[in-house]
């Protein structure tokens, strides 16, 4: 194993982090890091040990299980952490994830199809018919947030309110200010109990209502319906936002992809799948602590430890994919992780395709000769200390927009 890798592979990849993770892969899909910095930490880079992982019960996504300072700061500071199906170990996995996973069945997603066309096109109508956009603030933030905001049933008009908590509670904890993290908390926590509050005496059949439901029938605590809502606002809006920004980047500096795409639009749901596994919205996996002493990859894990799963290394593992510096948007098969693997598989996994399917589709259609309006090196990605990949802006130029 090579020496401890710095904090920066973590918070700083960089615009294209795949070569060096190659280097340090064909050396050993496991090494140190010093992440958070002072800790015993892993970082994992291979698919097949990150699958491995993925589904190994000895990891726990449980804070209680973390060395004590840091446990102890996670349980004082982190809603997100503290307690939502994205951060429990068996049996309170299933317990928490229950009350919500009906809402994100295939059925009811797939129903969702035309009121997530009408977002699409609504948000297009307000581009200039030509001229220069950001891609990011006028379309790949507000369509998801707009989207989850209806399915939970809370008011689309303070999304921006939520996209300002979900970018500061979504930090690592460790990382980030304690005052910026407390309150930004506790405006979220005061906001959703008052709303929660008013919305007992008029419950539906809305996600939210359902939420209310499970903590008023004991299946939750109040802090654990206010940690999911919090996961289900960050998760429904920061990664698909990711993927709309990642993916119209990508095709915009492979034109030949473009093109391919814009002749055959049946390949959006394979161009959908290649983005994710080529620049994933998510760089890491959540949370992941030892729980006993192990071994993954042939590297000894000592209890206690930190271990990061790195789906974008794993999505260009070259034991895995043919040629994975190709961004192919025909590539099949295409088993990447960029919606993890085993009992935490994304549950919003069908809502976050919907989405990609129905933005890539529109947008190719209705803007056919949208290009970059920055050299792709003006290309900046957003450097935090969360789990996140994802573009700091993408100005574009609208050549035509058509009608819907």
């Amino acid at each position: 194993m090579s020496d401890v890798l710095p904090s920066e592979f973590f918070t700083h990849p960089g615009p294209s982090p795949h070569a060096a993770t190659a280097e340090l892969r064909a050396k050993c899909p496991v090494h140190r890091i010093d992440y958070p910095p002072g800790t015993q930490a892993y970082a994992v880079l291979g698919q097949q040990v990150v699958e491995e992982a993925l589904g190994d019960s000895r990891l726990s996504k449980e804070v209680e299980n973390l060395p004590p300072r840091y446990r102890d700061k996670a349980l004082a500071t982190s809603l997100l952490m503290v307690r939502n199906l994205g951060f429990a170990d068996p049996p309170a996995h299933a317990r928490l994830r229950r009350p919500i996973s009906r809402a994100f069945q295939p059925a009811r997603i797939a129903a969702l199809r035309p009121r997530v066309q009408e977002v699409v096109d609504d948000l297009i109508d307000d581009f200039p018919e030509s001229g220069r956009i950001e891609l990011l603030s006028a379309f790949a933030l507000p369509l998801p947030l707009i989207v989850i905001c209806e399915y939970l049933g809370i008011p689309t008009e303070d999304r921006t309110l939520f996209q300002k908590w979900g970018y500061v509670l979504s930090q690592d904890p460790f990382h980030i200010p304690e005052a910026t993290l407390k309150e930004s908390t506790d405006e979220f926590v005061d906001y959703f109990t008052e709303l929660t509050a008013r919305r007992r005496g008029n419950l539906t059949d809305d996600l939210m209502s359902e939420l209310v439901r499970a903590r008023d029938e004991g299946v939750f605590s109040e802090r654990e319906m206010l940690s999911t809502t919090l996961l289900l606002i960050i998760a429904g809006h920061k990664t698909v936002a990711n993927m709309i920004g990642n993916g119209a980047a990508l095709l915009l500096t492979h034109p030949e992809q473009l093109d391919r795409l814009r002749a055959n639009p049946e390949l959006v749901p394979s161009a959908v799948e290649e983005i994710l596994r080529y620049e994933g919205s998510a760089s890491w996996a959540s949370l992941r602590v030892a729980a006993e002493d192990m071994e993954l990859g042939q590297v000894n894990i000592p209890k206690g430890s930190f271990v990061h799963l790195s789906l974008s290394a794993a999505g260009h593992d070259a034991e895995v994919y043919d040629d994975p510096e190709r961004f192919d948007v025909t590539r099949s098969p295409n088993r990447h992780l960029g919606f993890g693997h085993g009992a935490h598989f994304c549950l919003g996994a069908p809502l976050g395709r919907l989405q990609g399917e129905v933005a890539f589709t529109t947008l190719l259609r209705r803007l056919p000769g949208l290009e970059l309006a920055v050299a792709p090196e003006e290309i900046t990605w957003l450097a935090d200390s969360s789990l996140s990949r994802g573009l700091e802006a993408l100005p574009l130029r609208v050549r035509e927009r058509l009608p819907r």
